[in-house]
């Protein structure tokens, strides 16, 4: 019964933060992936990504929000971005886009977009934030 109350407000969080500032018209239903590549759970427009160790490629589409969480990992993240929240440490993230907020809360991240002016947010140590 505990673990099922758990469950449940881990899934109310998560569809409450879901499409935070997301401007995407994609309103597929939510969708969960678990692989060797990582996890992906992806609600409303809001793509949640955690994994340790990966390298892989993921798809803003056209504004879909993105959080990314875990250590070592080496991402690139296509489309463009409404915001992108990158926690965890030691992640190299290539962005196409980003356009709203970029929130970089973790630990020696190396976080480059190409487009984008979007409002950078950095509360974490060690990160390196740079448009290029």
């Amino acid at each position: 019964m505990r673990t099922h109350v758990l469950i449940g407000v881990a899934a109310a969080a998560m569809i409450g933060l879901a499409g935070c500032g997301a401007d995407s018209s994609d309103s597929n239903t939510p969708t969960a992936t678990f692989g060797t590549e990582g996890g992906q759970v992806e609600i409303g427009n809001t793509i949640n990504y955690s994994s340790v160790g990966t390298t892989t490629e993921l798809d803003c589409a056209d504004g879909k929000s993105l959080n990314i969480g875990g250590n070592n990992n080496k991402l690139t993240v296509k489309g463009t971005c409404a915001n992108a929240n990158i926690g965890g440490a030691d992640n190299t993230v290539n962005m196409d886009r980003v356009d709203k907020g970029l929130s970089v809360v973790g630990f020696n991240n190396t976080v480059t977009y190409k487009q984008g002016d979007p409002k950078v947010n950095d509360t974490g140590s060690g990160n390196k934030i740079s448009k290029g």
